[in-house]
C-alpha cells in the first residue's frame, strides 16, 4: 500500500467524483480509477459505490478515509520534523499585500500549532503579480486570488468571495442596491500596468479594455477613486473608509481565494500548508 495511492483515494473520497479528483491531482482519470481498484483489492473490500453522477463512500470506505488521512498526516509530519532537526524546515509564503483576511489569520495560527519547528517567511507583493513571486522562484507557495495563468502550477481553491464596484461615496451610483457592468461602461477605471497577467487584468476590468490611471497596490486603487472619481472592482465586505462605497456587481462571478504552487514540488510543507488552509478558510 503506497502513500501515493492513499492520496489518490482521499482525493476521490473528498471530491465524490473521479473526474474532479483527477483534475485536482493533475492526472488523467483511467490511471486514477485503476489505482483505487488496486487499493480495494489489497484491502479486500469495496470502498466506493460508483454511479453515473459520482461516487459515495461505503462504511468501509468512510473508515478507510479516516485512516488514510491519519497516515498521510503522520507521514508529512515525519518529513517535516526530520527536516526541522536538520535545520532545513523553512517555507516561504507569498501573499498579496492587501491581505487582512480572517482566513489567513486562522491559517497562521493553525500552521504554527501544527509545525512549531518550521521557519515561516512571508513575502508580500503588489497587484501586478497575482502569483506573488511563485514563477520567479521567490516563494514556495502563494496564498492569493485568481484568475491568472495556471500553466505549470497547481491551484487549489479555498473560498470564493463576491465583488462589487468601488465608488466614491458621493457618486450617483453609490446608493444603488446593485449594479451591472453595463452601468459602468462609460466610466474611467483604475487598471494595472502593461505586462500584468492578462487573465488577472481582464477579470478586474470586468472583461473589457479600460481607460484610466494605472495602479499597483490596493491603496493606489482607493486613492484613484477618492481623488479622480475613477471606478473599479473590489471585494464586498472588506472594510472601506466612509468616503468610499462598494455596490455589488450582480453579473460578475465571485473571486477565488487560492493556494498555488509549482507542479511537481513534493515539499511536504506545501502539502500540509494547503490542507491546513482548506480548513482555515472554511471556518
Amino acid at each position: 500500500m503506497e502513500l501515493r495511492t492513499l492520496r489518490y483515494f482521499v482525493a476521490v473520497a473528498e471530491e465524490r467524483h473521479f473526474g474532479r479528483a483527477a483534475a485536482r491531482l493533475h492526472m488523467s482519470q483511467p490511471p486514477l480509477s485503476r489505482a483505487i481498484k488496486r487499493l480495494e483489492r489489497d484491502l479486500g473490500v469495496v470502498l466506493l459505490h460508483r454511479s453515473a453522477t459520482g461516487v459515495a463512500l461505503t462504511p468501509a470506505g468512510a473508515t478507510a478515509l479516516d485512516e488514510a488521512r491519519t497516515l498521510l498526516r503522520q507521514a508529512d509530519q515525519m518529513r517535516v520534523r526530520v527536516a526541522a532537526v536538520a535545520g532545513a524546515a523553512t517555507i516561504t509564503i507569498g501573499m498579496l499585500a492587501d491581505s487582512a483576511d480572517p482566513g489567513a489569520m486562522r491559517l497562521a495560527v493553525a500552521y504554527r500549532r501544527e509545525h512549531p519547528g518550521v521557519e515561516v517567511r512571508i513575502r508580500e507583493t503588489g497587484l501586478t503579480d497575482p502569483t506573488c513571486g511563485l514563477r520567479a522562484g521567490l516563494v514556495d507557495v502563494a496564498l492569493t486570488r485568481g484568475p491568472f495563468d495556471e500553466t505549470g502550477l497547481a491551484v487549489h481553491e479555498l473560498r470564493a468571495d463576491p465583488v462589487g464596484a468601488l465608488l466614491r461615496a458621493d457618486d450617483p451610483l453609490a446608493h444603488r442596491d446593485s449594479l451591472e457592468l453595463a452601468d459602468l461602461a462609460d466610466r474611467r477605471w483604475f487598471r494595472f500596468p502593461e505586462g500584468t497577467d492578462p487573465a488577472w487584468q481582464s477579470y478586474w476590468n470586468g472583461g473589457e479594455p479600460r481607460e484610466g490611471p494605472v495602479v499597483r497596490a490596493v491603496q493606489e486603487c482607493m486613492q484613484a477613486v477618492l481623488w479622480n472619481g475613477t471606478v473599479g472592482m473590489t471585494l464586498i465586505g472588506h472594510g472601506q473608509s466612509e468616503e468610499l462605497a462598494v455596490v455589488p456587481l450582480i453579473d460578475m462571478p465571485p473571486n477565488r481565494v487560492v493556494a498555488a504552487w509549482n507542479k511537481g514540488d513534493t515539499n511536504p510543507l506545501i502539502r500540509s500548508f494547503v490542507e491546513i488552509a482548506q480548513t482555515a478558510y472554511q471556518e
